[in-house]
């Protein structure tokens, strides 16, 4: 299952995270010895002591929501966080990476789901936060793109209408703040039950659980 998805998403040019959370030490080497070096993890305190017993070139994600006073805990070896949702965390995020000499990718979480969700963007406060002196004064965060989750839902056109509109999104910043960065690149939707719908709408990263690993634990 495993390495067919990874040549499924490989030939769509999609970088596979594999969600780890719940998952064991030796669950997570498992892929790791077929290859997976990417894993996205829901809390800080799972994901640090992950990190922590786990091999070193293994690149970690924060992909659940992030609460400002555990960044300094992920800050020295995170590799992207997926869920920055306000200018306040974007600010956390940016003075425990300079305490560490480094900068940290980071994704705008939007909110496209139908379902009330606390958590995630809207264009308005993106266009807000990328407009403010604030941002223009980050220097260790880089902000490589966006994320957002679809309604649970088996209708699949809803689906991809959500997702068309994180693509919409990602379109409308890279046009207005990010056209001369290239960095600024990453549509992260899609997980285990709708990511080959999420891949037709543009998406360049997937969060997948359950198919690689099963159910949760």
């Amino acid at each position: 299952m495993f390495e067919k998805m990874v040549d499924e998403l490989k030939g769509a040019g999609v970088q596979l995270v594999a969600v780890s959370k719940t998952k064991s030490p030796d669950q997570i080497l498992e892929l790791y010895h077929k290859g997976q070096r990417v894993f996205g993890e829901n809390k800080v305190q799972e994901l640090v002591s992950k990190q922590e017993a786990l091999p070193a070139d293994i690149q970690w994600h924060l992909i659940g929501h992030l609460q400002t006073n555990k960044v300094k805990f992920i800050a020295p070896f995170v590799a992207m966080i997926q869920s920055v949702d306000s200018l306040k965390l974007l600010l956390e995020i940016d003075k425990q990476a300079a305490k560490c000499q480094r900068s940290i990718p980071c994704l705008l979480q939007f909110h496209i789901a139908e379902e009330e969700t606390k958590f995630g963007l809207s264009l308005e406060e993106a266009e807000a936060l990328l407009d403010s002196d604030a941002f223009r004064g980050l220097q260790h965060v880089r902000v490589a793109g966006v994320m957002g989750m679809a309604t649970f839902t088996d209708d699949e056109t809803q689906i991809a209408r959500e997702f068309r509109r994180l693509r919409e999104l990602f379109a409308a910043l890279k046009a207005r703040f990010f056209a001369e960065d290239p960095g600024f690149k990453e549509i992260s939707m899609g997980m285990s039950s709708d990511y080959r719908i999420a891949v037709r709408e543009g998406s360049t990263m997937v969060r997948i659980g359950t198919l690689l690993f099963g159910s949760r634990s």
